[in-house]
């Protein structure tokens, strides 16, 4: 049976004064989570707050325990590229 993961990143940008300044980290973060993990990712919200955001990454794999594996590591990436910006992270199986 196939496993969906979610991952749901929550960014805190607070220096971020133009929507430039905040894609720069947004798209910086979704290239390198698409390149370097195989993931879908997305920004699901506060698409018109400078200062935030909420990204999705989402896998499919033929078992749990390969998407947690998959999502942990993305969200280290997350949190490697990130810092102290990334302020919360959760993780959800169907």
């Amino acid at each position: 049976m196939a496993t969906v993961g979610t991952l749901v990143l929550e960014l805190h940008l607070p220096e971020a004064r133009s929507l430039k300044d905040k894609r720069h980290w947004v798209t910086g973060l979704k290239d390198r989570l698409r390149h370097h993990h195989n993931v879908a990712v997305a920004e699901i919200e506060f698409q018109d707050v400078l200062t935030r955001s909420l990204i999705a990454v989402v896998t499919v794999s033929n078992g749990r325990a390969h998407c947690q594996q998959m999502l942990e590591a993305a969200e280290r990436s997350a949190a490697d590229f990130l810092g102290p910006l990334l302020t919360n992270a959760y993780l959800d199986y169907f």
